[in-house]
């Protein structure tokens, strides 16, 4: 079993992650030093917190760069909530700020009002489904593939990813009767809006097969 690193950048629950990857006995390391990430087999991006304050940490580490090194040659890559949010090109939270440019798109507000105009609480924080996106009908063949279309997962955020190409979309969930972006995959590289780490067993489901495809 390849060993798991975890980037350490200081806004994230890393112990919870950590927790939820040993369950199934996997070797990690969490980090922030630039020689391991860079000899790394699998990386996950955990996150909480600001964009900006996210990028300014990796910047401050010099794994920018080699985040995206790892991604193009193949390395898997999981991103987690804001860990997420960060592979995207853009995101407008407190002004606009780069990404890592690993999923074509930008993360916007939520909006504070639902599709009838009625206000809606923001951050979205509740248990929702995962439903198939970007042409799917399940999620067969994507990290999300031991989970069944409707169940639940754990959100919690402010922002919301908007994917440019639709096909790199892998789950939605609705919130204020809008479709939301709950998962993203692009290459080698995935994103989960929610915490697969709070999310039990159907959480677990995704990690194990996140685990199954680095092994790849």
């Amino acid at each position: 079993m390849k060993k798991v690193t975890i980037i350490d950048y200081g806004l994230s629950n890393l112990l919870s992650v950590q927790h939820a990857f040993a369950h199934f006995g996997a070797e990690t390391l969490v980090t922030g030093k630039a020689e391991d990430v860079l000899a790394a087999d699998a990386l996950v991006l955990p996150g909480v917190g600001a964009f900006k304050d996210g990028m300014a940490g990796l910047e401050k580490l010099g794994l920018i760069e080699l985040i995206r090194q790892k991604a193009a040659a193949g390395t898997p890559l999981l991103g987690i909530c804001l860990g997420m949010q960060m592979l995207f090109d853009e995101s407008e939270e407190f002004g606009l700020h780069k990404g890592l440019g690993l999923i074509p798109g930008r993360v916007v507000r939520i909006p504070s009002t639902d599709v009838q105009g009625r206000p809606q609480k923001v951050p979205h924080i509740s248990w929702d489904p995962l439903n198939p996106a970007g042409g799917r009908t399940d999620f067969a063949g994507t990290v999300l593939a031991g989970v069944t279309p409707g169940e639940e997962c754990y959100f919690i955020h402010s922002y919301e990813a908007k994917p440019a190409d639709e096909a790199d979309r892998l789950a939605d969930t609705v919130y204020g009767s809008r479709a939301v972006c709950a998962a993203a995959a692009h290459g080698s590289v995935v994103g989960c809006q929610f915490h697969p780490e709070k999310s039990g067993k159907v959480g677990l489901k995704i990690i194990e097969e996140y685990m199954k495809r680095a092994e790849k």
